[in-house]
C-alpha cells in the first residue's frame, strides 16, 4: 500500500466533492499511521461531509486531545457537535477556536450562531 499516493488521491477526492471516496482511502491510512494528524483531520472532515458525525467527533476529539492548541480541530469539533444538536457541548470548542483565531470570520460566525441558540435566541 502506497500511503502517500492514497493520501493524495483522498485529498483529490475530497476536493472534488467525493467525501465518501476520501473516507475509503483515509480509513486504512489512519489505521496504519494513527499519529498522522493531517490524515486524521482530513478523515474527520470527510466524515463530517458524509454526515458520519459520531465518527467525525471521535477523530476530532483525538486531535484536540493530542494538541489542545489546534484551533481548527476545535472549530470543526464544535461544528460537528452543533450538527449533532449538542449546542452546549459545541459552544466550548467554538469559543476556544474563536479565542485562538479571533480574525477568522467562520469561527466568529459559528460562535455567534451557537451562542444565540444556547441563550434561546435572545
Amino acid at each position: 500500500m502506497d500511503l502517500l499516493a492514497d493520501y493524495r488521491r483522498a485529498t483529490m477526492f475530497f476536493e472534488m466533492g467525493d467525501a465518501s471516496g476520501a473516507v475509503r482511502l483515509l480509513e486504512p491510512i489512519v489505521e496504519a499511521e494513527p499519529g498522522n494528524s493531517a490524515v486524521r483531520q482530513l478523515l474527520a472532515r470527510a466524515y463530517f461531509q458524509t454526515a458520519q458525525l459520531n465518527r467525525a467527533e471521535e477523530q476530532l476529539r483525538e486531535l484536540v486531545d493530542r494538541d489542545p492548541s489546534d484551533h481548527y480541530a476545535h472549530h470543526v469539533l464544535g461544528r460537528t457537535l452543533e450538527r449533532m444538536n449538542r449546542p452546549t457541548d459545541a459552544l466550548r470548542h467554538l469559543r476556544i477556536a474563536a479565542a485562538m483565531y479571533s480574525t477568522n470570520t467562520d469561527y466568529t460566525t459559528a460562535l455567534r450562531r451557537v451562542e444565540s441558540r444556547v441563550s434561546g435566541g435572545h
